[in-house]
């Protein structure tokens, strides 16, 4: 029978809706329950678990919010090991348990978080024991996680089937939260971990790099700002391409966070999710993202501020994907992510969209419903 090992970061991800940009650290994890951030770990690790539901599998974990409530909740009957004390976890937890479970002989270790967390079960395994992540933080560099919550359920589901999924190494980076919240990238590397290699589910190591085509950058800003309507609330995603219509405008950017115009003015910056929410409420709006160069993803990764509930609200019309030809064609034929947190979503979301790609020039785009 399959051993499986379940580790959750019962706060991964928990800045993301309050624009903390991050939740790394005691006092962000605090202060982001404070603005009325709600975890949202044991959510995704909940959709991951579903698609194991019947296999011949015997789940080993840790205590209480670190991966037994979760899993008791998806209908399995974990065996239990370690100790925590409740409500007060920390990244010594993390690795204790990734420890613990080797120990105890699981085949795979299944973890819940962020590029902090891939950090932590790093530092406690050796690159030789197989692992996956589970997409539950702000900001994932990391080559070890899945593409979306469901997409990990269904490699492990895969391993447990006993069909032939090759085992690879596969990077860990974290980046500088503070140098993130103040706007620079600073990606390090710390090390390597083994990962199955299901490509079609599997997230490719983030490309930090600078978009370095100002040219089309220039067009693509140029031909948005053309068709720009009056008395329309545009809210502005994250990133390089977004920024360039930012500029094009003259306007402030807030280059890791979601701002808000209108009528050529900015109303609101770095918003939070609520925030969005009540500006978006009984008014006329659309949404403007990039896609994250090397993965693919549009909803998900370091935009946490716009909800499910918010993207309902808008539908998939008013939805503006703006994008480099060089960033679709980086993805090699992959589909395009949306991870919202919320598979009803996730599907509304789904198929074939246009990407704006310069001055009048757009590319229709498949959307992956993973």
């Amino acid at each position: 029978m399959f051993r499986l090992g379940l580790i959750v970061n019962p706060l991964a991800g928990v800045g993301g809706s309050v624009a903390l940009k991050g939740s790394d650290g005691d006092e962000t994890a605090r202060k982001a329950l404070e603005l009325g951030a709600e975890p949202k770990a044991n959510l995704r690790t909940l959709q991951a678990l579903e698609v194991l539901k019947g296999l011949d599998l015997k789940m080993v974990t840790y205590p209480a919010e670190m991966g037994e409530q979760v899993a008791r909740e998806a209908g399995f009957e974990p065996e239990v090991v370690g100790e925590i004390v409740s409500g007060s976890t920390t990244e010594a937890d993390t690795e204790k348990a990734a420890r613990d479970l080797v120990e105890h002989g699981v085949d795979l270790i299944l973890f819940a978080g962020g590029d902090g967390t891939a950090r932590n079960i790093c530092n406690s395994l050796n690159d030789s024991f197989p692992v996956l992540g589970i997409p539950a933080g702000v900001k994932i560099h990391s080559g070890v996680y899945a593409v979306t919550p469901k997409a990990a359920g269904e490699i492990v589901a895969m391993l447990v089937k006993g069909e032939l999924v090759t085992l690879g190494d596969q990077e860990v980076r974290d980046i500088d939260e503070d140098a993130f919240r103040a706007g620079a990238v600073r990606a390090k590397y710390y090390g390597e971990l083994q990962v199955p290699q299901e490509h079609r589910y599997l997230q490719h190591v983030k490309n930090g790099a600078k978009e370095s085509e100002e040219l089309v950058l220039d067009d693509i800003a140029a031909d948005f700002v053309e068709g720009m309507e009056d008395d329309v609330r545009y809210i502005m995603g994250s990133g390089t391409t977004v920024q360039a219509i930012m500029d094009e405008l003259g306007l402030g950017n807030t280059l890791l966070g979601v701002d808000v115009i209108e009528n050529g003015e900015v109303i609101a910056a770095d918003c939070t999710a609520d925030q969005l929410l009540e500006l978006t409420d009984g008014v006329e709006a659309k949404l403007v993202i990039t896609v994250i160069g090397g993965q693919g993803h549009i909803i998900g990764r370091g935009n946490q501020q716009l909800s499910p509930t918010l993207l309902t609200r808008l539908g998939k019309d008013n939805m503006i994907v703006v994008a480099t030809k060089t960033k679709l064609h980086e993805l090699e034929g992959r589909p395009l992510i949306v991870d919202s947190g919320d598979t009803q979503v996730n599907k509304m979301l789904a198929g074939v969209i246009p990407v704006r790609t310069g001055y009048h020039d757009s590319v229709l785009y498949r959307v992956a419903d993973l």
